[in-house]
């Protein structure tokens, strides 16, 4: 929206204000997001919360199990941000139009998207790791074998979710931005990264045991309280990746070929 020079400075500010009014009006992920942070952070700290109050003499006896989360859950976001991010990339340079006159397939973006995010990874957590080695004494490691894993999975579950907002980008462009922002995080509160799924609402707990990443948390803590690896959790994080990893890549290509169809490969923006 222009802003006419004759305006008063009055008229001027209602004018920008007017024009976010349309932007939000247009765009249902910005609407959301206003309420978003403030929900997330009252979910994941209240079911904090009450794990503290009922397991403070457990928590003692499991030295580094909130660390531990931590890092596991930091595998999960730069894996999910490190697809979509890297896509977003293409489309702030508006690339992805010039690419795609190559004989560039979907399926090889995808394939570059999640190599590209497993690099990032690595390379991020790192610091991460010495540091809670060099200032609190906790080495990952300490995980044992089972670490290997329980990293394997959180990665095939990022490169999941970082796709399917891909295929989100795709339809709605640029308007569509905050999902790769919000999208991980949403799934904190009931992937039981600081607390077991039994802390959960009953109603809610199928739904976090449908998610791999509860799967891996669980297991993660099976090992660091009660000494032993849980093949059961790893069995149902590894399946149901098999499935969401087809299903993203699915929902990924079939997006991008509708957006071939209809010209939004060359519309990036809002």
């Amino acid at each position: 929206m222009s802003i006419e020079r004759n305006l008063s400075p009055v008229g001027r500010i209602a004018a920008l204000m007017l024009r976010h009014y349309y932007l939000y009006r247009g765009s249902w992920p910005r609407i959301i997001e206003l309420g978003y942070w403030p929900l997330m952070q009252i979910f994941l700290w209240g079911f904090i919360s009450q794990y503290l109050q009922q397991h403070s003499t457990l928590l003692a006896q499991a030295s580094g199990l909130f660390l531990a989360g931590v890092l596991l859950w930091d595998v999960m976001f730069r894996g999910q941000l490190g697809v979509s991010v890297s896509f977003l990339e293409e489309l702030w340079s508006r690339n992805l139009g010039q690419m795609f006159v190559s004989p560039l397939r979907p399926i090889e973006l995808a394939i570059a998207l999640m190599a590209v995010s497993l690099a990032r990874t690595v390379i991020g957590l790192l610091p991460a790791a010495l540091a809670a080695w060099a200032l609190y004494a906790f080495a990952v490691t300490s995980i044992g074998p089972g670490l290997i894993g329980f990293f394997a999975m959180l990665v095939l579950f990022s490169w999941a979710v970082g796709l399917a907002v891909c295929a989100m980008l795709l339809r709605f462009g640029l308007g569509a931005e905050s999902l790769a922002w919000v999208t991980v995080f949403a799934l904190a509160p009931i992937s039981a990264v600081y607390y077991p799924v039994s802390i959960l609402p009953s109603w809610l707990q199928p739904v976090a045991l449908a998610l791999p990443s509860t799967h891996v948390f669980e297991g993660m803590r099976s090992v660091m309280i009660d000494g032993r690896f849980d093949w059961g959790h790893f069995a149902w994080a590894a399946g149901l990746n098999v499935g969401l990893i087809a299903g993203a890549l699915w929902l990924f290509i079939h997006a991008f070929n509708s957006a071939r169809r209809d010209g939004r490969v060359l519309q990036t923006g809002e």
